[in-house]
């Protein structure tokens, strides 16, 4: 939404809590304001999540026109429920609002059937003299509440029952709804014939929060997705909890499908979604830590930036550094630096699904007969199965064998290959000093620039749901 580090505005560390007087600081301009001066409407759907005990933190007092969704982090699927827990205290309260009003309306709709539905109305309903931003952030396959992380309609479940464990069941269905979602608001946008001139951005903010099997080992609110064979889970900076894969869409890539690895960070889309809908780049603030990827993506030239910082968290005394170096080298390698660690290690492993006896073959009829594919096949002839199938294999990623090394990155850096080992199995920091040392001091470059975090204690008095008709609220002026 910034464009910038979260080190630069303090949002480095732990999400913000449902009672926090905290939020995503306003001296930021966000992606919409930008985006509205060029003409745009625009309407947020979904999860917020960047503040919401002023209402100067809320979407329609940052850029949006509208919104329906949930302004905390996280809330049950059916009931909108989110329960938090401040001193030994369970604080519940409901967390779905349109604009400012609580929507109990909604209560017993399916969060992401709701906000699909909701979506595909603003599509509908949109006055095409006038371009449209939607921003549709799911709560999907975020867990819930705990007692029942994961909710799916029970006939979506039925789907899956060749899955062996229950809750991996319920995630795939919850999954499924979550590709219904796409195909839905794909095909309204052909149905408006706005399909042709729109950019589709699908995203992740992290990778799962993953449970290890073969113990009794939670990360904190698991949803039983797994990031095998990447290293790692959710909150931590190995490239299972970092690494998001990501597609976008428009009518100038329907006719040259192909999968593109260049270095892309989440910073880059403020001013890589700002240039392709007409604006000028060199208008952008300075400070912005993005970089304008939009040559880069639509003719396939290498990455506008050859460095991505993952994050630094002066609390936790851990940090990590993406970085595209090689001196007096042509061939330049992709390297990761990694230095402390995150809850004392519990989470570096590799944490696989549970296998069941008889998964079926990929469904490429699936995809094929799908409602995304049938809408986008009706502006361009859409790839084979053959393409959809090279494509599928482009994107996966390979790893050597885990190797014995017991890794110490709490004690000194750790440094990895990415090229050839994207799932972090073997530190070479011995055998490449130079290149350990070079990124270790980009690092402590970053660490000068770092603001404070700026998370606060929790206020569980004026927070309190129960002082606001169970609702969680705006509580401060």
């Amino acid at each position: 939404m910034t464009g910038i580090y979260p080190i630069h505005s303090g949002m480095q560390g732990l999400p913000t809590l449902a009672a926090e007087p905290n939020g995503l600081p306003l001296t930021y301009r966000l992606l919409p304001q930008y985006l509205r001066e060029l003409g745009y409407v625009t309407r947020a759907v979904g999860k917020w999540h960047l503040g919401h005990y002023k209402r100067d933190y809320l979407p329609q007092f940052r850029g949006f026109e509208s919104h329906l969704g949930i302004w905390a982090g996280f809330t049950s699927y059916y009931d909108y429920i989110l329960q938090d827990s401040y001193g030994g205290v369970e604080y519940n309260g409901f967390d779905l609002h349109r604009d400012l009003s609580p929507a109990w309306e909604y209560t017993g709709r399916y969060a992401t059937d709701l906000f699909t539905d909701e979506a595909v109305d603003i599509i509908q309903r949109h006055n095409k003299e006038s371009p449209l931003f939607l921003y549709l952030a799911h709560l999907a396959v975020h867990s819930g509440n705990r007692g029942k992380y994961l909710e799916a309609p029970q006939s979506e479940i039925d789907k899956f029952q060749h899955i062996k464990d229950p809750n991996r069941r319920t995630y795939a269905a919850m999954v499924s709804k979550l590709d219904e979602s796409v195909g839905r608001v794909v095909a309204a946008l052909q149905t408006r014939y706005m399909l042709d001139n729109t950019i589709i951005v699908f995203m992740s903010d992290n990778g799962a929060p993953s449970k290890d099997t073969t113990s009794s080992t939670f990360n904190f609110y698991p949803n039983w997705g797994s990031n095998f064979p990447l290293r790692g889970a959710k909150e931590t900076l190995w490239e299972g909890g970092v690494r998001s894969p990501t597609f976008i869409w428009s009518k100038q890539f329907q006719s040259n499908p192909r999968v593109y690895n260049g270095m892309i960070h989440i910073t880059d889309w403020l001013p890589t979604l700002y240039r392709a809908a007409g604006g000028f780049v060199t208008r952008l603030p300075a400070y912005l830590d993005g970089r304008d990827q939009w040559n880069s993506i639509s003719l396939g030239l290498p990455s506008a930036r050859n460095e991505t910082l993952v994050n630094i968290n002066e609390n936790d005394k851990n940090a990590a550094l993406i970085a595209v170096y090689n001196p007096g080298s042509f061939y330049k390698q992709t390297w990761k630096i990694v230095y402390g660690s995150v809850r004392n290690t519990e989470f570096d492993g590799y944490y696989r699904d549970t296998r069941s006896p008889s998964n079926p073959a990929y469904n490429i009829s699936g995809v094929l007969l799908s409602l995304s594919h049938r809408a986008l096949r009706t502006i361009y002839p859409t790839a084979s199965s053959f393409t959809i199938l090279n494509l599928r294999s482009a994107a996966t990623v390979n790893c050597p064998p885990v190797s014995n090394q017991t890794l110490q990155c709490y004690k000194r850096p750790c440094l990895f290959d990415l090229e050839r080992d994207p799932c972090e199995t073997t530190d070479v920091a011995q055998q490449n000093t130079f290149v350990a040392e070079a990124l270790y001091n980009r690092l402590v470059a970053f660490r000068a620039t770092l603001v404070p975090q700026s998370n606060k204690p929790p206020e569980p008095v004026l927070a309190d749901p129960r002082r606001h008709n169970h609702t969680w609220s705006i509580w401060a002026l």
